[in-house]
């Protein structure tokens, strides 16, 4: 999932108030104005994304899992614990290889960040085999995409595994892991407001640690051109790293795009704030940003059964890209696969044939 779900006690649409006040904002803004490449950089300014750098990059510690070579990573962005992060190649492979900042999704699990797509020496826990069985089709995405030949960087991001808050946790019978998420269900919305009033964005804070990332995976003598790939929130990532980061040679976003006139009322409590940095909605619409990196190489993979999206929207936000994509053929490739909120099997390797034809 993007998000977790509204729980007991939220506030259900409602439905004309928020048609009408739709209809206002939308006469005196001008709301999802037909956009031009101007967009990146005036999204990244409303989004206050922060210009933050990986150092002192240390090697925690190295291992080998049969085919694969893995290293554990940390480094400091300059605030808060340290970020951890794996990064995992073909074992006994020589030369730079096409390199892949696999970004973890939200899904309402915090307690975790690269663990959900990304395997380690300790192997997963039941909580994220619990998720990956739901979502993933079973499997950690990163280490699949590190043995077709790619160097995976997987890391933690602002408030997820090690760079997650310390909370005050509830008792009870639920795993540790369980009762943390639990309560930082509860602790998102604090996290925007401190955002906001420092002049940043959650969205903003999360891609300036993406950005950051991905330009130390780039930087690194093994490895040659880098994209990214995500699902859900990890999915919403990916779209801002391409968005803001004109050095990413290919990006995949995973069931994470609609219009967001199409999502009013009913699919807007289902999301995380990241997805609502902002002002964006007076510079363009979600697709729009999607699709300003254009005519760069984007696939977007949508779930048709997604709950967390309306169809209508999914299918405008096609609309919207294939049009800035109009003069880039073959540059835009959408996937519409009758599932459910998902990357199952199937997608991922559609996603990592389409990586490998634009990264190798």
């Amino acid at each position: 999932m993007s998000a977790q779900t509204a729980g007991p006690g939220s506030v259900a649409p409602a439905g004309p108030v928020f048609a009408e006040l739709a209809g206002i904002a939308a006469a005196q803004f001008g709301i999802y104005p037909v956009v031009g490449p101007e967009l990146r950089a005036a999204a990244r300014d409303a989004f206050g994304v922060l210009d933050l750098r990986a150092d002192d990059v240390r090697v925690e510690r190295t291992w080998t899992d049969g085919d694969l070579a893995g290293e554990e990573l940390s480094w400091s962005v300059g605030f808060g614990p340290r970020t951890r992060a794996f990064l995992l190649r073909p074992r006994d492979v020589s030369g730079p290889l096409p390199g892949v900042v696999a970004l973890h999704c939200h899904a309402g699990m915090k307690w975790v960040g690269k663990e959900k797509i990304a395997d380690g020496p300790e192997g997963p826990s039941p909580e994220v085999r619990r998720l990956r069985d739901d979502i993933y089709g079973g499997r950690a995405f990163a280490n699949e995409l590190a043995r077709r030949g790619f160097a995976v960087l997987a890391h933690d991001v602002f408030v997820w595994g090690s760079r997650r808050f310390p909370l005050d946790l509830e008792p009870g019978e639920l795993s540790e892991a369980d009762r943390y998420d639990r309560a930082a269900a509860q602790h998102e919305h604090v996290v925007a407001k401190h955002c906001a009033v420092l002049g940043t964005s959650f969205a903003g804070v999360v891609a300036g640690e993406d950005l950051a990332a991905a330009a130390y995976l780039r930087s690194r003598p093994d490895v040659g051109p880098v994209g990214c790939a995500g699902l859900s929130g990890g999915g919403l990532r990916a779209a801002l790293l391409g968005a803001f980061d004109p050095h990413m040679s290919a990006v995949v976003v995973a069931a994470m795009v609609s219009s967001y006139r199409d999502m009013l009322d009913a699919h807007i409590a289902k999301h995380t704030w990241m997805l609502y940095p902002p002002g964006l909605p007076r510079l363009g619409d979600w697709p729009d940003l999607v699709a300003a990196r254009a005519p760069a190489p984007l696939m977007v993979q949508y779930a048709t059964r997604d709950e967390l999206f309306p169809a209508p929207g999914m299918r405008r936000a096609h609309a919207m890209i294939g049009e800035r994509y109009r003069d880039a053929p073959g540059a835009y490739e959408a996937v519409f696969a009758d599932v459910p909120h998902s990357f199952d099997v199937p997608m991922q390797e559609r996603a990592f044939d389409w990586l490998a034809g634009h990264l190798r």
